[in-house]
């Protein structure tokens, strides 16, 4: 059934979702306030900004009126970064005319608050305008879900129905969706993936090699687990899609904006000049401060992650901050599963 879907945001990421939403015959109005950008949209069919060599599908419109990309929908996309999110929640309850199920597609915790964004979209939108939050996450890059490469995900809500519509509205024969009841893992595992591959870029930019990026991978998403078990997630969740699966490719890709930031920062060069080259944003930078500050909240040891924090917002030098992890107490590889399974079993 062809639905009109408004998809907010026009970074890479939206416009590649929106290509699948196209595809799958829907009509989809992409809203931004660049009006040069939705004007080169409507008129080349293009967004040579984020996705240059792309040629988009005529059922996909640009506007700069979030009311006009409101009207009539009953889903919308949210694909703007994560230090947005209020914002735009707040237009939203302004210019829709009926209750929306928002699909958020960001990876972030907002620092301070430590929310995740469907909390934060909860919090925004009262139930008259918000129907139900369903989350979109995976390992994805924008640049081969636009090339129409296989690609898989998952959707995640504390409503089943609008997991399996959103699920329905997004698959086809190159782009997979699965559901996930467990929502607090998939959030949590998009959002602090990003720590892990900044990590990762900064190995890479120090010269270190596979061994080095094999053990970040793997003891990343064993402190991701012990944080997101803590918060009430699933920790199977982590060994799917939305856990090892996105840690994976965000750590191993030249596509992944974080991976490319720490690579820099690993060669040298300092997080503002870093920031202000990629002109695009780093979510990876915000969520290491929130994630920091959950590891102190809950109790949860987080080296990696607190090693980068150092590195971002402490100027350690990287050679240190690795040399430093290397040089921790032993301890038993397995105990963190162990501790794990004694939590659930309590």
């Amino acid at each position: 059934m062809t639905e009109k879907i408004a998809v907010l945001g026009a970074g890479s990421w939206g416009t590649a979702l929106a290509l699948v939403l196209a595809d799958n015959g829907h009509n989809v109005y992409m809203w931004a306030k660049n009006k040069m950008r939705m004007d080169e949209l409507n008129e080349n069919h293009t967004n040579s900004r984020y996705l240059p060599d792309i040629s988009l599908p005529a059922n996909i419109k640009g506007t700069t009126s979030l009311a006009e990309a409101l009207e009539e929908v009953d889903t919308v996309v949210l694909a703007v970064p994560t230090k947005a999110i209020r914002e735009v929640a707040q237009q939203i309850v302004k210019a829709a005319r009926m209750p929306v199920t928002v699909v958020h597609v960001s990876k972030g915790i907002e620092p301070d608050s430590l929310l995740r964004i469907s909390e934060m979209i909860e919090q925004e939108m009262p139930e008259t305008v918000l129907k139900n939050v369903v989350v979109l996450s995976g390992p994805s890059h924008a640049e081969e879900v636009s090339l129409r490469h296989p690609t898989t995900v998952t959707v995640s809500s504390r409503s089943a129905e609008a997991a399996q519509k959103t699920q329905d509205l997004f698959m086809n024969q190159h782009f997979r969706v699965y559901t996930n009841p467990d929502l607090i893992g998939v959030e949590i595992g998009g959002a602090l993936k990003n720590i892990i591959a900044l990590a990762a870029g900064i190995s890479d930019g120090l010269g270190y090699g596979d061994n080095a990026k094999a053990a970040l991978i793997t003891r990343g998403l064993a402190e991701i687990a012990r944080l997101g078990t803590k918060m009430g997630a699933n920790p199977l969740t982590f060994s799917g899609l939305a856990g090892i699966g996105d840690l994976i490719v965000t750590c191993t890709s030249v596509h992944s904006r974080n991976w490319r930031a720490g690579n820099m920062l690993g060669q040298g060069k300092k997080l503002e000049e870093v920031l202000d080259s990629m002109g695009m944003v780093v979510e990876g930078v915000r969520t290491t401060k929130a994630g920091h500050q959950l590891s102190e909240k809950y109790g949860v040891q987080m080296p990696i992650t607190n090693a980068l924090y150092h590195i971002l917002f402490k100027q350690q030098d990287p050679k240190k901050a690795v040399d430093d992890l290397m040089a921790r107490v032993k301890k038993h590889e397995l105990e963190d599963l162990i501790n794990i399974l004694d939590t659930k079993l309590d």
